[in-house]
């Protein structure tokens, strides 16, 4: 049986894919249900991910935590780096070296690894070239870890169609249904289940004025900015959605 377990920050969690009754599912739970109806069997699921999580505590508590789970995960999602990436000086040689820690770690406790770099959100963020420049040093970084430590690597930051407007919340930082989608899509064929990644219509073009400029900063931005500037994360004294294994029926 499968034991799938997904470690992270929001883009895992699945902030953005919020359905009715409020809880957020996100590409990590429609993987799991995707491993379900392409082995034809129930599957084993759980999802450490905590919004606002940097990464050295993804690869830490949260992987201990995931490797600590009777029975052990025979599959460990890890992505991370994104809330690093936003802070002054991230320093991306020790991303790279907290990836490779973790990769290590998961190696020695026989644990089959997906590794992910996460949506490039830079097209529309008011600090994108900074976030731009970072990602795809730590994506180049990380990279060639798929071939060393024998890992599943999908590259979600170089898929050019999940950059568009569509694919975003309004926060522009975090995927929406749609994103989430074609996430899950793109996970399930490197993992030998071939799913067609969600593509959306063109639809209009996105409203960039003064006024929409104004309100997205003002609704977004500045909490955001409020938060650093007291300590404080999205994520306190927050918990992963789903801290043990749930079962996962196939469709």
């Amino acid at each position: 049986m499968t034991r799938y377990v997904a470690i992270g920050d929001s883009f895992t969690e699945g902030l953005g894919d919020t359905l009715p009754d409020g809880s957020q599912r996100g590409w990590a739970d429609l993987v799991a249900a995707g491993l379900a109806g392409g082995e034809s069997q129930t599957i084993q699921y759980a999802n450490l991910a905590i919004r606002g999580r940097l990464l050295e505590p993804i690869v830490t508590e949260q992987l201990e935590a995931a490797l600590a789970l009777s029975p052990q995960p025979t599959l460990l999602s890890l992505n991370g780096g994104g809330n690093d990436m936003m802070r002054p000086g991230g320093d991306m040689s020790r991303l790279v070296a907290l990836t490779e820690q973790a990769l290590r770690r998961c190696a020695d406790a026989g644990v089959r690894v997906l590794l992910l770099s996460g949506a490039d959100p830079s097209d529309r963020l008011p600090f994108g070239g900074m976030m731009r420049r970072r990602g795809e040093m730590l994506t180049a970084a990380i990279a060639p870890f798929a071939d060393r430590f024998d890992v599943t690597f999908v590259d979600v930051f170089h898929d050019r169609e999940i950059r568009r407007a569509g694919y975003w919340s309004a926060d522009r930082l975090h995927l929406n249904a749609a994103g989430h989608r074609r996430v899950a899509g793109l996970v399930l064929t490197a993992l030998g289940h071939p799913t067609e990644a969600h593509v959306i219509d063109p639809g209009p073009d996105e409203s960039r004025g003064v006024l929409a400029e104004a309100r997205y900063y003002r609704q977004h931005v500045l909490p955001w900015v409020n938060r650093r500037l007291r300590g404080r994360s999205s994520g306190d004294a927050r918990t992963g959605k789903y801290v043990d294994w749930v079962k996962i029926d196939a469709a």
